[in-house]
């Protein structure tokens, strides 16, 4: 059981490296933090969820520090973070969470 995640950099073709991500768990009507992490040299993160931490069904949400990443790359980006809560249901064993990028823009969607 594992959600992971990757950033691609739309306009320039690339991975975005290095992008603080955190993933936050909904218990009882509140926000936990489960992790945080950065993308690595590929854009990704492949253990987003603990290795030692149950995937529970529930709402879950990425937060994903892109005004950093835009800083960094000396880019003027709309969107300071970007969070895609989702939803984890039973019985599922994976979750891929990608997120396409541009400095006004972004998609997402449930990869494999």
């Amino acid at each position: 059981m594992s959600i992971s995640t990757h950033i691609l950099n739309t306009s320039t073709g690339r991975p975005a490296v290095h992008v603080p991500v955190e993933l936050d768990f909904m218990l009882e009507g509140e926000w936990v933090t489960l992790n945080a992490a950065h993308t690595d040299d590929d854009g990704r993160v492949k253990h987003l969820l603990p290795q030692d931490e149950a995937m529970l069904p529930g709402i879950y949400c990425a937060r994903f520090a892109t005004g950093i990443y835009y800083e960094r790359e000396n880019v003027k980006g709309l969107y300071p973070y970007v969070e895609i809560t989702f939803m984890v249901m039973p019985d599922q064993n994976h979750y891929h969470i990608p997120l396409l990028l541009t400095p006004n823009s972004y998609t997402t969607y449930r990869g494999s």
